[in-house]
């Protein structure tokens, strides 16, 4: 059974997501929070899962509590929600821990999904956020965080293939038939990059690929 937290300073948001997690078999709410000091003390409470976190809220925002659960508790995973496409917060939640973000009029099926894909211990992005989000972050010139071309520099060829693939949007199995190779060759590959950039996940792996020059936006 998945335990999902759910944190949105919108009672009505919150109740309906609540409606959507509890209706399925292998998850259930775990609590609900309004605002991210009452998120970070339930997480120490309960334990949850996975959290679906507002990025925008009064007080301390869906940024600073997603930092402050995933450094104290790194098994509990956090899923960003926002209203907007366009929105550089959302990639700050991918700096701050986050496994993923999800537009807030995503639909019922995928947002169970997602929480299914973070709880294995991957990464939820939404395609049309992921390009734009990121792509304005490059263009914003924000502080490089992942080692830029040093780290990357430690990737061998076949990585640096494979961390432009990711980059790029495909999955494993979509790398695996680009690359002629077997998915478990691609999975030791993936996890051999992540070590070399100091990537969490695939979704900080796009951020370090765009930070180190191997896709720009429009790719």
């Amino acid at each position: 059974m998945i335990t999902v937290l759910l944190v949105d300073d919108q009672v009505l948001v919150r109740k309906g997501f609540g409606m959507i997690v509890n209706a399925q078999g292998d998850m259930r709410v775990a609590g609900e929070a309004g605002e991210g000091e009452q998120a970070v003390r339930l997480c120490a409470e309960l334990r949850p899962d996975v959290v679906l976190m507002d990025v925008h809220m009064p007080g301390l925002d869906g940024i600073a509590a997603t930092e402050q659960i995933t450094a104290a508790l790194p098994g509990v995973r956090v899923l960003a929600l926002s209203m907007y496409d366009l929105d550089e917060h959302v990639v700050n939640m991918l700096r701050a821990g986050a496994s993923g973000f999800l537009p807030k009029d995503i639909s019922p099926e995928d947002l169970v999904e997602s929480v299914r894909i973070v709880h294995r211990g991957e990464s939820a992005v939404a395609p049309r956020l992921l390009t734009r989000l990121i792509g304005a972050f490059v263009r914003a010139g924000r502080p490089r965080r992942f080692g830029g071309d040093g780290a990357v520099g430690t990737l061998s060829e076949r990585e640096r293939e494979v961390l432009l693939l990711i980059g790029r949007g495909l999955s494993n199995s979509e790398i695996a038939r680009a690359l002629s190779l077997a998915p478990s060759t691609v999975k030791n590959h993936v996890t051999n990059v992540f070590a070399k950039i100091g990537a969490r996940d695939r979704a900080q792996a796009v951020i370090a690929a765009y930070e180190a020059g191997l896709i720009t936006p429009g790719d």
